[in-house]
């Protein structure tokens, strides 16, 4: 299970440092692609196949699951830490999730979340104050 914030910046060639404590878990290639919100989604491989099975399931007749599909695949690229634990990020992702130089990876379960730095301030700040409703909820029937 990935979890836990930490702030890294972006270098001018799309490096980034994936924390430490992720990289066992990640293994030594994953996935990284589009996520929502305008953030990096990032998985092992063992979760990008199971997250692909599920996507497989999904009724391509539907319009709304054509166009995840097309959004969600489209981005995803293979990547691999570096001898220093860095990956390059392609400059469409970068573009994407709007990194400029600071950034925040989170923990979120099964995957990691890349985000820019002011991006996750705006998600955070925008969400903490409902974070005891938001709990309400998921929680209460």
């Amino acid at each position: 299970m990935f979890m836990g914030e930490f702030h890294h910046s972006i270098d001018e060639k799309g490096r980034l440092i994936i924390p430490s404590k992720f990289r066992n878990e990640l293994g030594k290639k994953f996935i990284v692609t589009r996520g929502i919100e305008e953030c990096l989604f990032v998985y092992s491989l063992e979760e990008w196949n199971n997250m692909v099975s599920t996507l497989k399931e999904l009724p391509f007749t539907r319009k709304d699951a054509r166009t995840f599909m097309r959004m969600f695949l489209s981005g995803a690229t293979e990547c691999e830490l570096d001898s220093n634990g860095r990956i390059n990020i392609p400059s469409p992702l970068i573009n994407y999730a709007s990194m400029k130089k600071d950034c925040v990876v989170i923990g979120v379960n099964d995957r990691l979340e890349i985000w820019s730095n002011d991006k996750y301030e705006e998600f955070f700040n925008t969400n903490i104050e409902r974070f005891d409703e938001i709990a309400e909820n998921l929680f209460n029937e």
